[in-house]
């Protein structure tokens, strides 16, 4: 018969993952408490959250076969709520900074990542970087249009302008 603290952590790590848009499991083992604070504080901006749970209770929740072997040691997880990408990109430069966490796995829309695939993830541009190049491009075309049209009065203005002195 499982414990009831093991039972009421199963379920509150069950209620984050079900929120979660992905997740990203890292063996944070020699992470000092001041690390751990400024990683938490990172994750928390991206919107976020790293966890630290029983492997056993994260097995079970994923239940992915080929996270079982990645399940070693220290796992904590960082669950991105906001957009899939912030909290992967979070944990990856604080990585490259601090040289630790060891990223292990991630998970995104029920598949799993490789360490690789993270990366690449992380290289991307944000979810607003990537709205606000949308919108450039998007008004490009007509920014362009309305200078078209606005060249030919701008030379009637001039050429206007140029009889005008020659008058005088």
């Amino acid at each position: 018969m499982p414990s009831t603290k093991n039972v009421a952590q199963l379920q509150a790590v069950q209620e984050k993952v079900k929120k979660a848009k992905s997740a990203v499991f890292t063996n944070y083992a020699g992470l000092t408490v001041a690390e751990q604070t400024k990683l938490r504080a990172d994750v928390k901006s991206a919107g976020g959250e790293f966890v630290v749970a029983k492997n056993t209770l994260l097995n079970k929740i994923f239940g992915k076969p080929e996270l079982t072997s990645a399940l070693q040691g220290q796992t904590g997880v960082v669950l991105s709520y906001t957009d899939e990408v912030a909290g992967i990109k979070s944990v990856v430069e604080f990585a490259k900074k601090a040289e630790k966490p060891e990223i292990k796995l991630g998970w995104m829309a029920d598949k799993m990542l490789s360490l690789e695939e993270i990366k690449a993830l992380a290289k991307l541009p944000g979810k607003t970087e990537l709205m606000a190049t949308l919108v450039s491009r998007l008004k490009g075309p007509s920014y362009g249009l309305v200078n078209v049209l606005q060249g030919n009065i701008r030379n009637l203005v001039y050429a206007l302008h140029a009889i005008e002195k020659k008058t005088k």
